[in-house]
């Protein structure tokens, strides 16, 4: 099981208008992050991939830190789970 530190910009232009006063990254955004540390961590491309399933579970706003858990299925797929703070706000299956 691998756990990273993911830090995203307070700045990032993507949640400039998502929603203007009450910003929050968009779910595609920290998807895209998520699938790019995976693919780090195993050295891998994610062409390919599937994605199995997702669930945002609470918003997240630009400036979190997140920590994420990847860890192996028995299928040979990786499980996802991140935290801001104590809260859990996305988990997912990738068929890599």
């Amino acid at each position: 099981m691998n756990r990273i530190v993911l830090r995203l910009p307070a700045d990032h232009a993507s949640a400039m208008g998502h929603f203007p006063g009450d910003p929050i990254v968009p779910g595609a955004v920290l998807l895209d992050e998520i699938l790019a540390i995976i693919a780090r961590a195993h050295g891998a491309r994610t062409q390919g991939w599937v994605v199995k399933s997702v669930k945002f579970l609470r918003p997240v706003r630009p400036g979190a830190e997140l920590e994420i858990e990847l860890a192996a299925a028995p299928t040979g797929d990786i499980r996802f789970r991140c935290w801001m703070g104590a809260s859990e706000v996305v988990s997912g299956l990738v068929q890599v």
